[in-house]
């Protein structure tokens, strides 16, 4: 017999085989997984067939219908939207943590100091301490005021503080005199000549301000990165992204590939064009957090304000003290310059300094401080804090990875063995860089590179605002610096934290990663079952009866 009549036969027979076993194959596998419910369609194919009426999925052979499609596009876009903010979710609750734990430090190291200083003035000066004591509380009530909202000249507070503390020790140390507002008003203009208080306020001025203002700004940049965290990470597919996310995650399962996981390079691109917006973000994420970074040093040295409030009874009592040993050269400096005031009547004319400040101040013994402010110490939690915002660099840039990594073919023998976005192959193209601008080649997500993400836009001001009032706190400097977008960054939003959220250690690890459409594990199918058209023995046979039946109408 001749070829040619051979080779006919064995097409048809192979042709006719593979196509009833086409015809044949059963969707049940797929709907074993999914109810008819779940996925919105009711007369779904008990076998496969053709899919004209598919938008996305292939159109070749398949169990889907065009229900199940946009069922499965919605599927698709919520996961990955749930996927991306979980993820954020563990970078966002540590820097809400951390905002919490330093704010509850900071305000109960400054009513530890208050609470000091008044038990240990009680102890000391008694009746005199409390008759003036409106001067103390009034210089920690700025303090506070200063903390949590700021508006305040950190510099202009102190300066009033000595300025009044000097009128009430002035009257105390000449009690035989009597002193008009307008002449205390102008002994206390020649605060600065006279240095009634030794060096100590120069040197507590100095002190607190640039460890108030590193405090405050750094406790503020943790505020801040978490509201933007929340913004940033709260992502809107576009029409193209929703697409490639259904072709990625959920048409293999239209082809009864159910366990197929992606290409890990597929799924990157995915990914990247997906989140084009948001790794833009990731420069001035960097650079904040560098100077975050820089702050929490000066935070552990020479701006640390657990060192500056804590002692600060001890040196405010040691000024009054030097105030109350030169009394004698500082009233004649001040008599000279305002002029002699005029005596008590001499009902009053017989108290003596002996009557005022007169009991040496005993600072307490280590063991008779307060508690440590919130059970803990400022180093600790600058140590911790260091260590969180080294693992945050690079997050927004490394997110498709972290999407990717427990979600796609990584082992390179499973290479050939993925879902590459039409069929389980290998994928052919290169992953693309990070940003927007790096899409404009981007295989599997079209994405328009003229029309950034204006949210997105607006938050990486919000990160260069703060980066650059961070940065003048490390120089010690208060710069109020104006947010020209149109949304708040949330500096004075509260703590954003609550419940257990505050309660978790996070690592930055893609473990962490909550899984990104895991694969769906069907049943076993049975070797007759699993026959296609495109087997390669079946391939090749075709293909050679092709070119013998070609050569035999060529002779």
């Amino acid at each position: 017999m001749s070829p040619l009549p051979v080779c006919a036969l064995a097409l048809l027979l192979l042709c006719g085989s593979a196509c009833s076993q086409l015809q044949s194959r059963s969707c049940s596998e797929l709907l074993k997984v999914h109810s008819p419910k779940a996925l919105g369609h009711s007369n779904s194919p008990p076998q496969e067939t053709e899919g004209n009426h598919l938008k996305v999925c292939s159109q070749i052979n398949t169990c889907c219908t065009s229900e199940m499609e946009e069922k499965f596009s919605q599927q698709a876009q919520q996961e990955f939207s749930k996927a991306v903010m979980g993820s954020s979710n563990i970078l966002r609750l540590t820097f809400t943590s951390r905002y919490k734990k330093f704010d509850d430090f900071f305000k109960e190291l400054i009513d530890n100091a208050e609470k000091s200083l008044n038990d240990m003035f009680v102890r000391t000066y008694g009746q005199l301490y409390m008759q003036n004591s409106v001067v103390f509380q009034d210089l920690f009530n700025e303090m506070k005021q200063y903390y949590v909202v700021g508006n305040l000249n950190l510099e202009d507070m102190l300066s009033d503080f000595w300025a009044r503390l000097l009128e009430r020790m002035f009257q105390l140390v000449n009690p035989q005199y009597h002193f008009t507002e307008e002449y205390l008003e102008c002994v206390s203009k020649y605060t600065e000549q006279l240095k009634p208080f030794g060096d100590v306020p120069r040197k507590l001025k100095l002190q607190v301000t640039r460890a108030f203002i590193a405090a405050r700004t750094f406790a503020q940049g943790l505020n801040v990165a978490q509201d933007v965290i929340s913004k940033v990470s709260t992502v809107n597919p576009t029409t193209e992204c929703a697409n490639a996310l259904l072709k990625m995650t959920q048409c293999p399962q239209c082809h009864g590939l159910l366990a197929l996981k992606p290409c890990k390079n597929y799924c990157l691109n995915v990914m990247k064009g997906c989140l084009a917006n948001q790794a833009d973000v990731d420069t001035e994420w960097n650079n904040f957090i560098d100077a975050m970074l820089m702050v929490a040093e000066r935070l552990e040295g020479p701006f640390n304000i657990e060192s500056v409030m804590d002692p600060i009874d001890v040196k405010i009592s040691d000024a009054i003290m030097n105030m109350q040993e030169n009394s004698v050269q500082i009233s004649q400096k001040a008599f000279q310059g305002c002029g002699k005031p005029k005596p008590q009547s001499a009902s009053r004319s017989g108290r003596s300094v002996s009557d005022g400040f007169n009991a040496r101040f005993r600072p307490y013994s280590p063991e008779e401080r307060p508690t440590t402010a919130a059970g803990t110490s400022l180093d600790r939690l600058v140590t911790d804090v260091k260590e969180k915002l080294k693992k945050a660099k690079k997050f927004w840039s490394t997110l498709p990875y972290s999407l990717c990594s427990d979600n796609s073919s990584t082992d390179m023998t499973e290479q050939n063995e993925c879902w590459n976005g039409s069929n389980k192959s290998r994928y052919i193209f290169s992953v693309m860089g990070n940003g927007l601008a790096s899409q404009l080649n981007n295989p599997d997500v079209k994405v328009d590179i003229t029309k950034p993400d204006m949210m997105i836009r607006r938050q990486i001001m919000v990160l260069r605002t703060m980066t650059n009032k961070v940065k003048n706190a490390y120089d010690g400097n208060d710069v109020t610096f104006h947010d020209t977008s149109d949304e708040s960054s949330g500096e004075e939003s509260g703590s954003g934290c609550s419940g257990l959220d505050c309660q978790s250690e996070f690592e930055f690890t893609s473990t962490d990663a909550p899984v990104l459409f895991g694969p769906i594990e069907p049943k076993k199918i049975a070797p007759n079952e699993s026959a296609r058209c495109n087997s390669p023995s079946q391939l090749i046979l075709l293909i050679s009866c092709l070119i013998i039946v070609l050569e035999q109408q060529l002779r």
